[in-house]
C-alpha cells in the first residue's frame, strides 16, 4: 500500500494558520499594533481604508529590523520574543508565536519598509500570497511601516464572510481602544478613509480614558488601587448611576495585555451588588499585574484568554478592592457599628426643627381682676337667649312641603352607580381579550384560543411603523420646549452621524452634533423625552454588535433597534382597550407571525387540543 501522509507546502500551511490568527481586518490591526509596541515605539500611526478591506497600515518609530530580520520575519514560527519553551512562562512581550506576519502575508499583499537607527538606508519587501516579489534598498525613516492591502484576495469565500464596513470598522476601533488603553505612555493616531478619527497624545491612564471615551467620562471614574503579594490592581471603575445597558466599557488588562474573563467580570458584578439597576452593567478599566509564571497565555492564537494558577484568590482580592473603593469614595452605603444609636434623631422629628418659644410680653399679674374678666367676657360674647326660639318658627306648618322637597332630590353618586350596574353585563359580553401574568394576551377565536406575547407583538407593530415612516419620510415629530443635551464619545457620535438621516425620518430633530455634544430639538411622538438617552445608547450598541448580512440596510437595523427599545415589556399591565388595540394592530401587519428578530409572536390552541388535555 502506498504512503498517503505528506507534508503540506508552506503556503498551504500558512493559509490554514491564517484562519486562526486573521479572522477579520481587526485581527491584522491587533497583530501589527502589538508588533510596533514590542519594537519599543513611542509614536504609532494606524491608517485604515474601507474598514481595512483595502488597506491596513501601521507606522511606528521603533528600533526597526536589519535586512536579514526583515526577510526572516515572514517565515513561520520565526520570532525574536522567545528562544526556549521556558520563555513561555516569562513573557514580557505581546507576541511570541511567530505566526502573525506569515499568516497575514499568505492572504494579502504586504509591503514592509524598515530601518534601524544606525543604518543609512532601510529595506523594502513586497509579498503576495507568501511569495516574495521584491526586496530592495530604500530610503525610509527610522522604524517600521507595514501595509496590508486587499485582505483575503486569494480566499474569496473568507472575504464574503466579512460584514458591512460599519461593523468591521467598529471591530477595528475596539482593537485600537484595547491597545491604546493598555499603553497610555505611547502616542496613538488613527486615520480612517483620510480623516483623523483619534489623536491620543502620551498621557496618564485617566487622561487616556477621557481622550477615548469623551470628557464627560472624567466625572464617572472612581479610582481603584490595591497592592498585594499575589496581585497588584490599578485603574478605575464607573459610578453606579452611570452604568449602561451594554458591556462596551469593560476592560481587563493583565500585564498590559487585554483579556476576556467571565469569572473576573463576575467579581466586579458582585462588588456592585445592590447598586445597579436590573440589566445595567458597570464600567471598569482595570490593570492587573501578576507574576508571569502564574499565568498561561499560550491557549489561543488571539491571546485574549488566560489561565491563572489561583483564580479564587484573584476573585476575592478584586472584589474586595472594588468594594473598598466604592465605600471609600462614598459611592456605596456604609454601616458604622460603632455609632451611638441614642444620638439619632427620629424620622418624625427631622422636619420639625428647633421648637419655638413664645412669650406674652404684655402679661401683668398685678392688673385688676375685673379687667381680665371683662376682656374674656367680651371675646366670648353670647347671643341673647331669645334668638334660639326663632330657629323653630314655622317648621310645623311647612312639614309636609319639606318632605316633598326631599323626595325630589337626586344624588349624583347614586345615578352613577346605577349606570355602572346597568352596563356591567354589557361590558362582560364585549370583552374578548384577557391579560395573563402581565406578559401574554389571551384572545378567543372561532376554532379555539390565541396566546400572544405582548412584547414581541408590539415589536412587530412598531417595526413596521418605523420602516413605513423611514420609507415614506412622513414621521410625526414632537418639538421639545428646551433642547435635550446628551454627551457621547467620538466613536458613538460618528455612528449617530451615519444614522442621522434615517433617525430624522423617524421623527428625531437634531439641532447640534459637534464634538461630544448632541442636541436634540424634537423626538418621535411615541418616544418619551426621559428615554431618549436610553434608546440612543441601545441603538449604538446594536450597531456596534449587530452582524447582519451585507444585504441588510441601516434602515432595517435602526427600525429593529427602536422597536426593541420602545416596545412594551413583559410585566406591564394593559387596559382592555390597549389589549384590543395591540391585537388588532398585530394582525394588520404584513407579517404578524414573527417579531423583527424572527421569533414567534403568537400561538393558537384549538378546541380539539384543549379537549385532549382533559382525557
Amino acid at each position: 500500500m502506498a504512503d498517503i501522509i505528506q507534508l503540506l507546502p508552506d503556503h498551504v500551511a500558512n493559509q490554514i494558520a491564517a484562519g486562526e490568527v486573521v479572522q477579520r481586518p481587526a485581527s491584522v490591526v491587533k497583530e501589527l499594533l502589538e508588533n510596533a509596541i514590542d519594537a519599543g515605539a513611542t509614536t504609532i500611526k494606524l491608517v485604515i481604508k474601507d474598514a481595512g478591506k483595502t488597506l491596513v497600515q501601521v507606522i511606528d518609530n521603533g528600533k526597526g529590523m536589519s535586512v536579514t530580520d526583515a526577510r526572516l520575519s515572514f517565515e513561520r514560527h520565526a520570532t525574536s520574543k522567545i528562544k526556549t519553551a521556558d520563555d513561555l512562562f516569562q513573557l514580557n512581550t505581546k507576541g511570541f508565536r511567530g505566526e502573525a506576519l506569515a499568516s497575514i502575508a499568505a492572504i494579502a499583499h504586504v509591503e514592509l519598509k524598515t530601518k534601524q537607527e544606525h543604518e543609512d538606508v532601510g529595506t523594502c519587501i513586497e509579498i503576495e500570497g507568501s511569495k516574495v516579489n521584491k526586496q530592495e534598498v530604500v530610503v525610509t525613516p527610522k522604524g517600521t511601516s507595514i501595509s496590508v492591502k486587499n485582505l483575503f484576495y486569494n480566499i474569496p469565500a473568507r472575504r464574503n464572510f466579512l460584514k458591512s464596513n460599519t461593523v468591521e470598522t467598529r471591530h477595528i476601533i475596539d482593537e485600537f481602544h484595547r491597545v491604546a488603553l493598555a499603553h497610555s505612555n505611547i502616542s496613538f493616531v488613527m486615520f480612517h478613509n483620510g480623516s483623523e478619527t483619534f489623536n491620543l497624545p502620551e498621557s496618564n491612564y485617566r487622561q487616556r480614558i477621557v481622550n477615548i471615551f469623551g470628557t464627560k467620562t472624567n466625572e464617572k471614574l472612581v479610582p481603584v488601587d490595591e497592592d498585594t503579594e499575589v496581585l497588584k490592581i490599578s485603574g478605575f471603575v464607573g459610578k453606579p448611576e452611570f452604568a449602561k445597558k451594554t458591556r462596551g466599557e469593560q476592560f481587563f488588562f493583565v500585564n498590559n495585555r487585554f483579556i476576556k474573563s467571565a469569572y473576573l467580570n463576575h467579581a466586579i458584578g458582585s462588588a456592585f451588588e445592590g447598586l445597579l439597576k436590573d440589566g445595567a452593567h458597570a464600567s471598569y478599566f482595570l490593570n492587573l499585574t501578576v507574576n508571569p509564571q502564574t499565568i498561561d497565555i499560550n491557549i489561543h492564537p488571539t491571546k485574549t484568554e488566560i489561565k491563572f494558577d489561583d483564580e479564587h484568590t484573584l476573585y476575592a482580592i478584586l472584589r474586595s478592592a472594588v468594594k473598598h473603593s466604592l465605600g471609600q469614595f462614598n459611592i456605596a452605603p456604609v454601616l458604622d457599628f460603632d455609632r451611638d444609636a441614642n444620638l439619632d434623631t427620629p424620622y418624625s422629628y427631622q422636619q420639625k426643627g428647633t421648637p419655638s418659644v413664645e412669650v406674652d410680653r404684655s402679661f401683668n399679674p398685678f392688673k385688676e381682676e375685673k379687667q381680665s374678666i371683662g376682656a374674656v367676657s367680651t371675646s366670648y360674647k353670647k347671643a341673647p337667649a331669645s334668638n334660639w326660639e326663632s330657629l323653630y318658627v314655622g317648621l310645623e306648618s311647612k312639614g309636609t312641603q319639606t318632605q316633598q322637597d326631599f323626595s325630589e332630590v337626586h344624588f349624583e353618586s347614586s345615578s352613577k352607580n346605577e349606570s355602572i350596574f346597568e352596563n356591567e353585563n354589557q361590558v362582560e359580553q364585549k370583552q374578548t381579550t384577557y391579560q395573563f401574568h402581565n406578559k401574554y394576551i389571551v384572545s378567543t377565536i372561532k376554532s379555539g384560543m390565541l396566546l400572544i406575547d405582548q412584547h414581541r407583538a408590539h415589536q412587530r407593530v412598531l417595526y413596521e411603523d418605523f420602516l413605513k415612516n423611514m420609507t415614506v419620510k412622513e414621521a410625526m415629530s414632537q418639538q421639545l420646549l428646551f433642547p435635550l443635551q446628551l454627551h457621547f464619545s467620538p466613536s458613538e457620535i460618528e455612528i449617530i452621524n451615519q444614522l442621522k438621516t434615517d433617525l430624522e425620518h423617524t421623527g428625531f430633530i437634531f439641532q447640534t452634533i459637534k464634538g461630544e455634544l448632541l442636541e436634540i430639538a424634537g423626538v418621535p411622538v411615541s418616544v418619551p423625552e426621559s428615554e431618549v438617552s436610553i434608546i440612543l445608547e441601545q441603538l449604538i450598541s446594536d450597531v456596534e454588535n449587530e452582524v447582519p448580512d451585507s444585504n441588510f440596510s441601516a434602515t432595517d437595523l435602526l427600525a429593529k433597534s427602536l422597536s426593541k427599545s420602545l416596545a412594551i415589556k413583559a410585566g406591564q399591565s394593559l387596559t382592555l382597550i390597549e389589549q384590543e388595540h395591540l391585537v388588532n394592530s398585530l394582525f394588520a401587519c404584513k407579517e404578524p407571525n414573527v417579531s423583527p428578530t424572527n421569533r414567534t409572536t403568537f400561538v393558537t390552541m384549538t378546541v380539539d387540543e384543549l379537549d385532549k388535555k382533559f382525557i
